[in-house]
């Protein structure tokens, strides 16, 4: 266990941690705090306990490039999920979220979890970290979270991280690293939640900050700093009520369908094959795809620049060609990736509320945020416009979905 940190017995400047975590200090977060220390000594009957925040994530550029080897500028956010802990000198994981039935996770026995499910991916979490030869042990712990799920925010993958990180603390003396951990995460989410996510929500969350990631070395995930001054601007999420639920297929013909044009040049991954010998050989090989999956593979040629143009921009705050990519992203997504709705469904919400939300950008940028076909969209708006832009899409979509927030410079982190 790291030494250097002690368990809380109470929360006396615990708001010292609020701006970097939150970006600012606000008594509705000390009330969120003491409400859930309150819950994790009452359940337990312990009077102290460590505490870990894990945010959710934005991608701001780079839709659907992380599992073919893409770049992606990501963005840890002011939302969380938040864990009240203690080690409890067992092979035991017992854990109560707020809203949610008690989990327990007995290390000793063999994994009775069901797929698809928070305690299946605890358990995917606990069997990573032993592939990779680091420790694991009981702990007992509360949690609560404003990560809302479904949002595309990937309260998943905050709640998948938050559990490496307690592991990291309790067991191995902080030396997990942030990639180790995101990788592990992903494993969780792929084989114990069957859901065929690549790399980015996880590193996202484990780095924290403005990033450029690069997925197209299979062993190393590089990760850069974006300086950038973001101070007038806000992202804005829209949850536009269109559920995830049995989407899965959807979100997995990405990949399979991006991956297929890869192989037709015998390569595993479209980072692999260069744009230039895609179209020099697409006249060969277009008899053996689908328009879709020629136009999904333009997707990702184009994005994949587009995230270079985006971080370039930010680095040197030119915000007029940050938004113009931002905003040929969306168009990309909407008529190449074709992620904004399932095909034959009349529930089109996410371009619904696209076209609403752009009569008040007044000069912003809006396009799909996440995985698509429901859920968000990510709206920048310069802070001027701000309060008219949340007034009016909060008579459509109600307050409570349309959510303004802010970068958070720290990864998942045990305070």
């Amino acid at each position: 266990m790291n030494n250097l940190k002690k368990p809380f017995l109470n929360l006396d400047g615990i708001e010292d941690n609020f701006i970097k975590l939150y970006g600012e200090n606000t008594i509705k977060q000390k009330q969120r705090y003491i409400q859930a220390f309150n819950h994790f000594k009452t359940i337990y009957k312990k009077d102290k306990a460590y505490i870990c925040s894990s945010s959710g994530r934005v991608e701001v550029c780079g839709n659907h490039t992380d599992h073919n080897g893409g770049m992606v500028v990501s963005c840890a956010i002011s939302l969380d999920t938040l864990a009240f802990f203690l080690p409890n000198n067992t092979n035991i994981i017992n854990i109560k979220s707020e809203g949610y039935p008690s989990m327990k996770i007995e290390l000793d026995k063999p994994s009775e979890e069901k797929i698809g499910t928070s305690p299946a991916l605890v358990r995917g979490v606990c069997e990573g970290f032993k592939n990779k030869g680091f420790n694991i042990g009981g702990f007992d712990a509360y949690i609560t979270s404003n990560v809302c799920g479904g949002a595309g925010i990937s309260s998943s993958a905050s709640f998948e991280v938050l559990i490496c990180e307690i592991l990291n603390f309790l067991f191995n003396d902080g030396k997990v690293s942030k990639e180790d951990k995101s990788k592990i995460a992903q494993f969780s989410e792929n084989v114990y939640f069957n859901k065929p996510c690549g790399l980015l929500d996880q590193t996202a969350i484990a780095f924290g900050g403005l990033k450029k990631l690069d997925f197209s070395n299979v062993d190393k995930i590089v990760v850069s700093d974006i300086k950038a001054d973001l101070s007038d601007w806000t992202f804005i999420l829209v949850n536009t009520g269109g559920s995830h639920a049995d989407l899965t297929d959807e979100y997995a013909s990405i990949p399979k369908e991006m991956k297929k044009v890869a192989n037709l040049f015998g390569k595993e991954r479209l980072i692999d094959v260069s744009k230039e010998v895609f179209y020099n050989k697409l006249n060969e090989i277009t008899d053996k795809l689908s328009d879709r999956e020629v136009m999904r593979a333009i997707h990702f040629f184009n994005e994949n620049q587009r995230v270079e143009q985006v971080a370039k921009a930010l680095s040197i705050n030119d915000y007029q060609s940050f938004l113009d990519a931002i905003n040929q992203s969306g168009f990309s997504s909407l008529t190449k990736l074709q992620n904004c709705y399932v095909s034959g469904s009349q529930d089109q919400s996410i371009p619904k509320a696209l076209a609403i939300s752009e009569q008040f950008l007044c000069g912003g940028a809006n396009r799909v945020h996440g995985g698509g076909f429901a859920g968000t969209i990510l709206n920048i708006v310069n802070n001027k416009h701000v309060d008219n832009f949340v007034k009016y899409i909060s008579l459509i979509y109600g307050e409570q979905n349309v959510i303004t927030l802010k970068v958070r410079s720290v990864g998942t982190i045990v305070l």
